[in-house]
């Protein structure tokens, strides 16, 4: 999952031990480099370069530096971090094979896919593991205050913003820089608005796994979940999937391999509230101002608004309308549905 610390903890680890060897290298941002041009020509040179203490070694194409790494890396035990990694063809041309590398030396992997390192019959797999109350609000107070809790006056406003970063590293530094110097009224502002719209440049981060997908269905899987299966039997949600056409099986181990879901103990499917959230924006920013244009609809406002007046359209294939139980039960006509013809999943609650 973005956000989780992968790169810090792999930074730590790496400044920690790295005089142990005689060469290292830490190549951050694999995949966004990747795509740039020469991308992967340019990550050869960088690993040569940083091992060797050399920029005299040329690297001319992708080719000949897989034959020169291959040849040179296995002089020296060397400590080499790869980060954010997520596809296969970028080891196969920084690391290929172990036979590569001196014994002793040591390749540590940050990536989102713990399916890609399973294929790579890695020595340790390492989860990223949450953090617990305390390390959530020290970690958000230092970017927020500067120091190792928050200031009396703000300590009720934290807590809720701790909450609502659900221990994600990520929320907790952003939305804490951003709060960083500000009054208390301008504190509630935010948090009324983050209850409402995520903060961009954490959905940003978080995105990244969802368009990391391979596959369109895989996508669809992920936002089905996030807007109407959570809490529910993986098995009662496979069915229901696989009755929609999807191969929701496989595409549900997929999205748990990316850490995008998880299965508790009871077989409940679960994900990140800040994942959840993000998967609802993705849908909600494609038409903001048009929600019976949208293909799922959870928002009860909108929900309402649409089947009260008739407003459906052939764009909705899923349909949630949860109201709470001290709200009257609310009446709808089924003429509200009759231009939904591609909706395939409807979940009523108290109506």
């Amino acid at each position: 999952m973005g956000g989780s610390g992968k790169t810090t903890i792999a930074k730590a680890v790496y400044n920690k031990i790295f005089r142990e060897f005689e060469g290292r290298c830490f190549l951050l941002n694999i995949r966004e480099v990747w795509d740039q041009d020469n991308g992967i020509l340019h990550l050869q040179q960088q690993l040569l370069s940083a091992v060797y203490k050399t920029t005299k070694i040329k690297i001319d194409n992708t080719e000949s530096g897989k034959s020169i790494l291959e040849k040179r890396l296995g002089h020296k035990k060397i400590l080499v971090v790869l980060d954010d990694v997520d596809k296969l063809e970028q080891i196969n041309s920084l690391a290929a094979s172990r036979k590569w590398f001196c014994p002793g030396s040591i390749i540590i992997i940050t990536t989102r896919d713990e399916h890609l390192l399973r294929c790579l019959k890695i020595d340790k797999l390492y989860g990223m593991k949450e953090l617990n109350e305390k390390e959530s609000m020290e970690l958000f107070s230092w970017h927020a205050f500067k120091e190792p809790s928050p200031k009396k006056e703000f300590a009720l406003l934290a807590n809720e913003v701790v909450s609502y970063c659900e221990r994600l590293p990520l929320a907790l530094e952003v939305i804490g820089s951003h709060l960083f110097t500000r009054e208390v009224y301008e504190w509630k502002d935010v948090l009324k608005k983050l209850k409402t719209i995520p903060h961009n440049d954490v959905q940003k981060k978080l995105k990244i796994s969802f368009d990391g997908l391979s596959d369109d269905r895989d996508r669809e899987i992920f936002l089905d979940v996030a807007f109407f299966f959570i809490g529910m039997d993986k098995n009662d949600v496979i069915d229901i999937l696989n009755g929609c056409g999807h191969s929701a099986e496989i595409g549900i181990n997929i999205l748990m391999e990316r850490c995008l879901i998880t299965v508790d103990t009871k077989r409940k499917l679960g994900t990140h509230g800040l994942l959840r959230d993000m998967g609802r924006e993705i849908i909600h920013q494609s038409l903001p101002t048009k929600p019976e244009k949208r293909s799922r609809l959870w928002n009860p406002d909108e929900v309402l608004n649409v089947l009260s007046k008739d407003m459906g359209t052939k764009a909705i294939e899923g349909l949630a309308l949860n109201l709470p139980k001290s709200v009257n039960p609310t009446q709808l006509k089924t003429e509200a549905f009759k231009e939904m013809k591609r909706l395939r999943l409807l979940q009523f609650a108290n109506v």
